[in-house]
Formats: structure tokens, C-alpha cells, sequence
């Protein structure tokens, strides 16, 4: 499998395997920008429900999210972490959601999740378990991280990747055009998001009776 073999890689054919989500296959309709975001409930690592229109009256970041995945790894050396600390001091809510099936090598317990995150000393409002995968689906999530801005009246503003370089090497982030943190800042000022749309690179999300 592809994403398993990614950890004896080096970081420049990391870059190079990234899948970009247009050639994943459909597994519904997406959730379009512009129009309301699809509401759900999961629960959180302790096994809390959690409701995003609970959060209606303040922005949203959803982040999909598989530690398994080299380019979610990239981005939590540092740089994700400080994302969501700068953005939920400013009263955003974000929350970090796996879809990963509960038979692949990559899934974590919800206790080995939020261990991870503690590791990582990562700072989401919420990290949700989503093993079904039908919030992933609803809204098209296909690789990790693939990120997600829904605005305070609860319209999905921003859909796509991270930042502007497809790669798995860390010193590609202060190169890159960051577009959750261009749009966040964008969102806040008062000011329509510039870029509502983005290619999402990453590792494919195993989804629950989905091909391996």
C-alpha cells in the first residue's frame, strides 16, 4: 500500500507521490462553497458528541486529519499546532477529524488519537472520530489534511489544501502560500475569503468499505 511504504521514502519522492484530491474517486457530492455546510455529530476522543451547528455564530475549521499520513506529520512539526492556537485565541473553533477505518494499519483508538495530540501538543477545539466515514463523505474529504473554513452563518467558505506546495518536506511551509490561515485572517477582517478553492494533497483517506 501506498501510504504505508511512504514512511522509507525520502521527502522529495514523498512530494512527488502526493495525491492530489481531483484523482481520488468521487465518494459523493461534495459540499460546495458557497452553500450551507452539511451539519453532523460525532464524538470526540472521550466520547463526547459534538454538533457543528452547536458552534453556529463562529467560524470553523474542519481538518481531516491521519498521524499515519507523512503530510499531516509535516504539517505537525510545528506548523499546524500553530495555526490552531493563533486562530481558536481569536475565538475560531476548530476541529480535527479522522476518517481512518477501524481494519487500517493507520487507525488509532480514540485514546491513541488523543495521546497523539497531547504528543504533539496540538491545541483543536475538538478531535472527532468519524470510523464510518460519513462525514468524510459528506464532504468529499479525500486525503490528509484536507481542510475545510466554514463561516460564522454556517456557509463553507474554503475547501482545499493547506497551503500552495504539494509536498511532504517541512521546508516547504514558510515557502508556501498558506490558504486556511490567509483565509481565517481574511474571514475576520470582515473580508470575502480571496481563495475559496484549492487542489488538496496528501494520503488517500481509507474509508470504511472502500478498496485498500
Amino acid at each position: 500500500m501506498l501510504q504505508r511504504r511512504q514512511f522509507t521514502l525520502s521527502a522529495t519522492a514523498l512530494g512527488a507521490l502526493a495525491l492530489p484530491a481531483s484523482l481520488l474517486p468521487r465518494r459523493a457530492l461534495a459540499a460546495s462553497v458557497g452553500q450551507p455546510a452539511p451539519d453532523f455529530t460525532l464524538s470526540d476522543t472521550a466520547g463526547k458528541p459534538v454538533k457543528l451547528s452547536q458552534y453556529k455564530g463562529k467560524p470553523v475549521v474542519l481538518e481531516w486529519n491521519n498521524p499515519g499520513c507523512p503530510f499531516v506529520r509535516k504539517h505537525y512539526q510545528g506548523n499546524m499546532q500553530a495555526l490552531q492556537k493563533a486562530f481558536t485565541a481569536q475565538g475560531v473553533v476548530w476541529l480535527a477529524v479522522n476518517s481512518t477505518r477501524d481494519d487500517s494499519a493507520d487507525h488509532m483508538s480514540p485514546a491513541q488519537l488523543a495521546r497523539w495530540m497531547t504528543e504533539q501538543k496540538a491545541s483543536p477545539t475538538a478531535t472527532l472520530m468519524d470510523e464510518a466515514g460519513t462525514v468524510g463523505q459528506a464532504y468529499a474529504a479525500r486525503v490528509t489534511p484536507h481542510m475545510y473554513i466554514v463561516n460564522a452563518q454556517g456557509l463553507l467558505v474554503y475547501a482545499g489544501a493547506i497551503d500552495s506546495i504539494p509536498s511532504a518536506r517541512v521546508a516547504d511551509i514558510e515557502k508556501a502560500t498558506n490558504f486556511v490561515r490567509q483565509g481565517l485572517n481574511e474571514l475576520l477582517s470582515g473580508k470575502p475569503v480571496s481563495t475559496p478553492t484549492s487542489q488538496a494533497y496528501g494520503c488517500s483517506i481509507k474509508y470504511k468499505n472502500a478498496a485498500a
